[in-house]
């Protein structure tokens, strides 16, 4: 439709999730009148968070280094557990400032539909730390949908026998909504009211 460099950042921008061809364009348009050092600091930064930002090797969490920064922090709580979908999950839920715990990030949720089981999750990596680490509780803070439900129940399942104390977050979260939209007072007055699963 336009000319060669436009429509491949037209066409790369609309492969991002949530941006439509509408929303590809007007970005693609806007980046176009910005000033040269502008573009360029988007792309420098680009660049350098696939070049630095990877994993943590403990949690799944996104980090600098071998660890993330909550992992190598002295001061968290090693016996509390919360377990999360996504790294956005870690922080939505670091924004209340109600929890002082530790994170394991599943990298997803369980989805039959799209492909998704417990052996494309880190699933096998969180009960390696249950074994090695000293954890008491285990929150887990799946998305309130089906596929979060689902890996709940699954991890329930797994998990109970192996004497770990295993909560959920308490109502409060919209059903089929997401932990990243959640506001911090409905995401902290989850975390006060959460309950034993078992």
């Amino acid at each position: 439709m336009y000319e060669g460099a436009v429509q491949d950042l037209i066409d790369e921008l609309g492969r991002l999730p949530g941006v439509g061809p509408k929303s590809a364009q007007r970005i693609a348009f806007h980046l176009l009148q910005v000033e040269q050092a502008d573009a360029q600091r988007l792309a420098d930064a680009i660049t350098r968070v696939k070049s630095t930002v990877r994993f943590c090797s403990r949690c799944w969490n996104i980090a600098e280094g071998e660890e993330c920064r909550i992992c190598r922090d002295e001061r968290r709580d090693p016996s509390v557990l919360c377990v999360v979908e996504e790294p956005r999950d870690v922080v939505a839920i670091e924004r209340t400032r109600e929890y002082r715990g530790r994170y394991h990030v599943l990298g997803g949720a369980i989805s039959p539909i799209d492909g998704i089981g417990p052996d494309e999750l880190h699933v096998k990596e969180l009960v390696e730390r249950l074994d090695g680490e000293p954890v008491d509780e285990l929150i887990l803070a799946m998305n309130p949908n089906v596929e979060g439900e689902a890996t709940a129940s699954y991890l329930t399942r797994l998990l109970t026998p192996l004497g770990v104390r295993v909560t959920r977050l308490a109502s409060g979260l919209p059903v089929g909504g997401d932990l990243d939209y959640a506001d911090e007072v409905t995401l902290g007055r989850a975390f006060s009211g959460r309950r034993d699963v078992s």
